[in-house]
Order: C-alpha cells, then sequence, then structure tokens
C-alpha cells in the first residue's frame, strides 16, 4: 500500500480520495444514461432512484437488481451496463491510464500513484508495465471467454443475439458483476447440467477474482522463467481453492437431497451445480440454482463465501482472501505464542496484520449496521435480509429474491453497502480523514491491557 508520509506534496487529489470520487462520478453519469427513455425497452424514463441502484450495481460489480436486466432495458441500455461493468471492474484510473497509453502520453507521477492504488500493488516501479500486462490480459481473457460462451449460446439464439451475449457474459463474469441478459431474474439456472458454460464461466470469475497481480505473477515466471511466485500469489491461490473446494463440499453435501435444488439432478449435475454455486459467491452473482430455494444452511455457507470474497487488486469485492487467511494466520500466532506471522517460511509484517483486522471489523461493522438497519424496515426473513447485505458488501450480486420488493429507503441502504464494499471501507475511511487528519509522530508510553 502506498506510504502517503512519502509520497510527493503536489501529486494532486489523495489517492484514496481520487479512487472514491472517481468511482461515484461514474456511477453518477451512469445514472444519468439508465435514466433516458432511449436506454428502457419501452422507451420510457426510468426513476432516478433505479437508474442509481442499477448503474451502483454495475459499476461496484454487485449484480444485484431491481427490474430485470435482460427485458427491462434497451440495447443502449445493456451497453450502458457493459461500460459501467468494464470501468468498475478495472477502475477509473486503469481506463484513463490505458487510454493515455495509446495516445502515446507520457504517464506522471500523479497518475502512477493512482494506478498503484487502484491496482493494490506495493510498489510504483514497473507500474507502467505492469498496467500493460493487465490491459492485456483482460482483453486476451474476456476475448476468448466471449469466443467460447458464443458456442453455447448458438444453439438457444439467433447468431447476433449470440455475440451479444456472448461479449456481455463474458466481460460481466471476469468482472465478477453477475449481470445476466437471459430474463426472468433466471441467471444460468437453465444452464445447471451444461459443462461448457459452467467450466468458461467459473474460469472467468476465478481468473477476474484471482487478483491482477497473481496474474502478472503467474505471466512473469512463464514468459521471464521467474523461479517462484510471490507469497501474496501463493495466498492468494492456495486460499482461493481451498474455499472452492470447501464450498463445493458443503453445497453437495447440504443439498443433496433438497427437492428444490440438487436433488432432480443427474450425478454429474449435482457436481456442477455445487461447484458453480461455489465459485460464483466470490464474487460474481451469478446462479444455476435457484437461491431463494436453498436451504438456511447453505445459505449461511454462502454468506460466508460472499464475505470473504475475492482476492485484492482483482474484480471481485468482499474482506479477501489474503486477508482472511492472515487474520487466521495471526490467531495462530497468537495460540502457539510465536513473536511474528508466519507462512511457507516468510514472515508477515505486522502493518499487514493490522490492516488486515482494520479490514474485517470496519467491514463487519458496515455489514452488522446495514443488517440492522433493513431489519427495521423490511418484512423479510432476518436471514435473507443478512444474505441480500452480505451479497451488497461482496460485490456479489446473488439474491434470495427480495431485492426488487426492497423499500425505498433500503435501496439506498443497499447502495451505500455497495459502494464502500467495491472501493474498500478502509479506502473510504482514509479518504473521509484525510482533510481532517494531522500526521504526527508523536509516541506515548507503553502500557499494558487485559485481552480476553
Amino acid at each position: 500500500m502506498i506510504n502517503m508520509d512519502m509520497a510527493p506534496k503536489n501529486r494532486g487529489l489523495d489517492p484514496a480520495l481520487f479512487l472514491v470520487i472517481s468511482f461515484a462520478l461514474v456511477i453518477l453519469t451512469g445514472a444519468l444514461l439508465l435514466m433516458l427513455p432511449i436506454s428502457s425497452a419501452q422507451g420510457k424514463y426510468t426513476d432516478f432512484l433505479t437508474a442509481l441502484f442499477t448503474a451502483t450495481s454495475a459499476t461496484c460489480v454487485t449484480g444485484l437488481v431491481v427490474v430485470d436486466t435482460g427485458t427491462y432495458w434497451s440495447h443502449f441500455g445493456h451497453f450502458v451496463i457493459l461500460l459501467l461493468i468494464q470501468i468498475g471492474g478495472l477502475s477509473y484510473a486503469v481506463i484513463a491510464t490505458g487510454m493515455m497509453l495509446l495516445l502515446n502520453r507520457r504517464i506522471q507521477l500523479k497518475e502512477r500513484l493512482y494506478l498503484q492504488y487502484s491496482l493494490n500493488t506495493t510498489s510504483l516501479k514497473g507500474i507502467v508495465s505492469f498496467l500493460k500486462s493487465v490491459l492485456i490480459s483482460v482483453f486476451v481473457v474476456e476475448g476468448l471467454g466471449a469466443l467460447s460462451l458464443f458456442f453455447v449460446f448458438i444453439k438457444d439464439y439467433s447468431f447476433l443475439k449470440s455475440i451479444k451475449f456472448a461479449i456481455f457474459h463474458s466481460v460481466s463474469a471476469f468482472c465478477n458483476a453477475g449481470f445476466d441478459l437471459i430474463g426472468g431474474f433466471r441467471s444460468f439456472t437453465g444452464y445447471v447440467s451444461n459443462f461448457h458454460l459452467v467450466f468458461t464461466i467459473t474460469s472467468l470469475i476465478i481468473i477476474g477474482g484471482i487478483g491482477f497481480i497473481v496474474i502478472y505473477d503467474i505471466m512473469q515466471r512463464i514468459t521471464k522463467k521467474k523461479m517462484h511466485l510471490s507469497l501474496h500469489s501463493k495466498i492468494a491461490i492456495i486460499t482461493t481453492l481451498f474455499l472452492i473446494v470447501i464450498g463445493t463440499l458443503l453445497i453437495f453435501i447440504l443439498e443433496y437431497n433438497n427437492p428444490k435444488s440438487l436433488k432432480p439432478l443427474s450425478p454429474w449435475g449435482k457436481i456442477l451445480g455445487a461447484y458453480f454455486q461455489s465459485v460464483t459467491p466470490r464474487t460474481a452473482g451469478f446462479n444455476t440454482l435457484d437461491i431463494g430455494k436453498l436451504y438456511p444452511s447453505t445459505l449461511l455457507v454462502l454468506i460466508i463465501l460472499m464475505f470473504i470474497g475475492a482476492s485484492p487488486g482483482g474484480t471481485g469485492g468482499g474482506i479477501k482472501t489474503v486477508t482472511f487467511l492472515v487474520l487466521w494466520l495471526s490467531v495462530v500466532a497468537v495460540l502457539l505464542e510465536r513473536k511474528n506471522v508466519h507462512f511457507r517460511n516468510r514472515t508477515i509484517t505486522w502493518d499487514n496484520v493490522k490492516r488486515a483486522y482494520a479490514v474485517f471489523l470496519l467491514s463487519l461493522t458496515l455489514v452488522i449496521l446495514a443488517w440492522l438497519l433493513l431489519l427495521i424496515t423490511e418484512p423479510f426473513p432476518p436471514l435473507n435480509i443478512l444474505f441480500e447485505v452480505v451479497s451488497a458488501f461482496g460485490t456479489v450480486g446473488l439474491s434470495t429474491g427480495i431485492t426488487p420488493y426492497l423499500s425505498p429507503f433500503a435501496r439506498v441502504v443497499i447502495i451505500i453497502t455497495m459502494f464502500l464494499g467495491r472501493v474498500g471501507t478502509v479506502t473510504a475511511g482514509m479518504a473521509i480523514l484525510v482533510p481532517v487528519s494531522k500526521r504526527s509522530h508523536v509516541e506515548y508510553p507503553t502500557e499494558e491491557v487485559s485481552i480476553g
């Protein structure tokens, strides 16, 4: 993370504040475009709250919707949503700097600082080269994903519609957005046993969610014969695989005899359904099983997966996989009375550990507060409301079906939760406190307190 004290004083806006403002401006612009008659299939104006909810969900790559994406919006509306998803998945700083590179403009220090913050890298060194690799990998992966999905949709739709569906769902999957054009709030429930679609969509979700740092690290190892992956990459990959496997097993076991989900499917369909639903909570929002018909125990498993989310520097939300593992490693260090936190023969700095706890506590506070507000105003079961809130925070987009029926107040709460979940609770806190913060280096006397 950027050392704010070492950054130049003429760098312009604080990077955290820039990130928050840029996302807010993109959302507002998207909302205004979606309000236009040309954006709706009926050719009518859309009310501001519905447009704002959709624009926030798209820019924050969430996928929660109050109107059916496939049938309510026009082709122009779908294009606006797709553009918001792509900008939100990469961040405005990445898109803008990429355009500057295309125009052969020199990237100034200020832009490099914004890039570092947006991509969540630890150093400014090689940041432009890193950006180029990110942009290339994004469009190559999305292109291959679209090509693969085309051969799925061409069996059910016309040629032009198949192209549109392939491109839209590839970008939506890679950016972990979860928006779909199938219609009827069905997502991919009609493709639960389709291996081609399941493999393509989950691969896009995993690659987009694993983080650009990991993608770049792997590319460096392949192209430049780099000997070892970084500790960050190892943690992100190991934690991601662990959560996918555990999630698949739990969903498979819990839903095996559920007549409204896995029970009617073949053994192969059961495995594909459980696997797909284990991948998407982190943090894509597509579903091949009807979420509203899952058992409460399964919903709790999905809530945990949504809260953890994807990996740092990727297109997903949540507290992130690396944060999750660092928290548990710190607990182990305390229980074993170790002086430092270790993983794979490496020591994790206490600054990283402190940041992990800050992310966890701020995120938990946000979720509890939003849950409390919706419990007061909404008539739905508490678990369903918690599911909706965590889905918004983790920028997931899965829902038990209550989103279209939320009150205006609840929609505003969900909008704020999606926004803070995407920009990050710590980033938002830093952006708010920067104008009033005084970077003091005064050290006070040390005194012990009783813990636990």
